[in-house]
């Protein structure tokens, strides 16, 4: 089992000073959000690390949904920019968040679904002109953003041809049970984070166990009966929480990288 770091609890430092990091605590893979000041990503600095890496795709200021079709064009083209940086650096998974309504987008729920359908089915293509995988990425409750519900993600994932990046803690937070979280056929990328289920707080791995947190012990289990073989990504909110999580997943993990449960 891959065990990668996410760049987000160390926003928005330099990233050579986050890859430094990671390699003082021996974390050879590495998620990368590649909006600023990650935006234009050096390969020749990356690749002298000895870090693998997946991307995450620019989240903020971003909407394939967007009912305005040059946001919505230059979302569609922040991707496909991930998509090359990605390929140039040999890395298979590139992250991607689905859109979110508009405000007034409200009274054109059928346009904005259309729309957020047709971007997305034009970056899955890119992707496999590149050679890499498109996961997009189930989101937390918030008022307006898409594809919340699993089943609904499945469905469009499958329509597109693309892949499922599974957010245990938005799932979680949306009240699907871990069985449930694992039984779609295309997961091929995992965020992990914890919460108490009322709000998406990426906290540390375990940190709930006693307030309605996720069921980590569980979620192993799960994840060993399905022989899943991808990254799981530790994405928390604090740089402190990033170690506490690295070590809970250690005590779960046999020396061959086997979940013990």
């Amino acid at each position: 089992m891959k065990i990668s770091i996410s760049t987000l609890p160390y926003y928005p430092q330099p990233l050579e000073e986050i890859l430094d990091i990671l390699t003082e605590l021996n974390q050879g893979h590495c998620e990368i959000i590649n909006e600023y000041p990650h935006d234009n990503l050096d390969c020749d600095v990356l690749n002298s690390y000895d870090i693998e890496y997946t991307i995450h795709a620019p989240l903020s200021d971003m909407n394939v949904a967007s009912h305005n079709q040059r946001i919505r064009n230059s979302s569609v083209a922040e991707i496909k920019k991930s998509m090359d940086t990605a390929s140039k650096l040999g890395s298979e998974v590139v992250v991607v968040h689905p859109g979110h309504t508009p405000i007034l987008g409200r009274k054109l729920t059928t346009k904005i679904m259309d729309y957020n359908l047709e971007s997305l089915r034009e970056c899955s293509g890119y992707a496999r002109e590149v050679g890499v995988y498109m996961c997009v990425e189930n989101m937390p409750d918030i008022e307006g953003l898409l594809f919340k519900d699993l089943n609904e993600l499945e469905e469009l994932i499958l329509d597109i041809d693309a892949y499922m990046t599974l957010d245990v803690g938005h799932a979680h937070n949306n009240g699907f049970s871990v069985e449930d979280m694992l039984k779609y056929s295309r997961i091929k990328h995992i965020h992990l984070s914890d919460n108490d289920g009322s709000y998406d707080s990426h906290q540390a791995l375990g940190n709930n166990n006693d307030n309605n947190g996720l069921d980590f012990n569980a979620l192993f289990d799960g994840l060993k009966k399905v022989k899943y073989d991808g990254q799981l990504v530790v994405e928390v909110e604090e740089p402190s929480a990033v170690e506490e999580s690295i070590n809970y997943l250690t005590n779960h993990l046999d020396t061959t990288g086997v979940f013990k449960v």
